[in-house]
């Protein structure tokens, strides 16, 4: 089964769901970083978070990124995603390993550490928006419901999880964000924080072989959930050549006189899809001219 999403509302128009299964998604995350078993599970939450928070945005040319900078040995986690729930993301250091809380749970926690939560929105239109909040657990779901609340005022349930087989591979992933829109009633929030409160975690819904509509139902089927969309979601990266040419022209001109004095072709690599790129010295002499051309009209005085 193809990685998708769900998009309902319920409580007429009070509640705000969204719903998603990413198993697809985390394994071609896993496989691309050859991420480690708490890497894979740290980086899928965020990725899962990230398709669904994606699926949110209003028009197609927002762009969403999520970023955690934490004192764990993970380094960090960057995550970015589009309309179309289409993410791409990497852990800064995805080959971490820790041993296993005492639940006998992996440590997402302990890898990622005490740190911050970014999460930045371009609409396509002037300067990003960037929201901060602090990270409240390092366990990813409870620091995004913190976010929300803190940052966008809005009452959330955020519940993210993966699930590893034991060869490392991804069995399970997938998440609900659950949020109240302004003037719900309060007698709504306090049974559906006792519906949340019940609820199995996420992981163990799926290896029950709950689909997002099964956990959507058990959350909202006494508030008349409506589902108003079904989304895929995928993993895809918009890397090209091009862009990795202007990165590299952000270099200084004595790195990249370097390279072209050693005469042989320079790797680059995707940070978010690890494909590879190969900078011949002829491309590299015409960024370096070209640096030169743009330095000398910068240096120019009027007259």
């Amino acid at each position: 089964m193809s990685d998708y999403l769900l998009k309902a509302t319920a409580a007429n128009h009070q509640i705000r769901a969204y719903a998603a299964t990413t198993e697809k998604i985390v394994e071609e995350a896993r496989q691309r970083h050859n991420t480690s078993p708490i890497a894979s599970a740290a980086l899928g939450r965020l990725l899962t978070a990230g398709a669904m928070m994606g699926a949110m945005m209003k028009t197609q040319e927002e762009k969403l990124t999520l970023r955690i900078n934490g004192s764990g040995p993970i380094g960090g986690l960057v995550v970015c995603a589009d309309a179309n729930a289409r993410v791409k993301g990497y852990a800064k250091n995805p080959q971490v390993m820790l041993p296993p809380t005492e639940q006998g749970k992996l440590d997402v926690a302990g890898a990622v550490g005490a740190g911050v939560l970014s999460v930045t929105r371009d609409l396509g239109i002037g300067e990003p928006f960037t929201g901060n909040s602090i990270l409240v657990s390092g366990e990813i779901a409870e620091d995004l419901t913190y976010y929300f609340a803190t940052s966008e005022q809005t009452p959330s349930s955020v519940a993210l999880g993966v699930q590893m087989n034991k060869d490392n591979t991804v069995k399970h992933a997938g998440g609900f964000i659950i949020q109240l829109l302004p003037d719900a009633e309060e007698s709504i929030a306090e049974i559906l924080e006792k519906k949340i409160t019940a609820l199995p975690p996420i992981t163990t819904l799926l290896d029950q072989g709950n689909t997002p509509e099964d956990i959507l139902q058990l959350l909202l089927g006494d508030f008349h959930l409506q589902i108003l969309s079904k989304i895929p979601c995928s993993f895809s990266c918009d890397c090209n050549k091009e862009r990795i040419l202007g990165a590299i022209s952000g270099l200084n001109r004595e790195e990249l006189a370097s390279w072209i004095e050693d005469q042989i072709p320079v790797e680059a690599v995707c940070e978010f899809c690890g494909k590879k790129y190969q900078i011949e010295p002829t491309e590299l002499k015409q960024i370096f001219e070209d640096k030169a051309t743009s330095n000398d009209h910068d240096g120019q005085a009027d007259v």
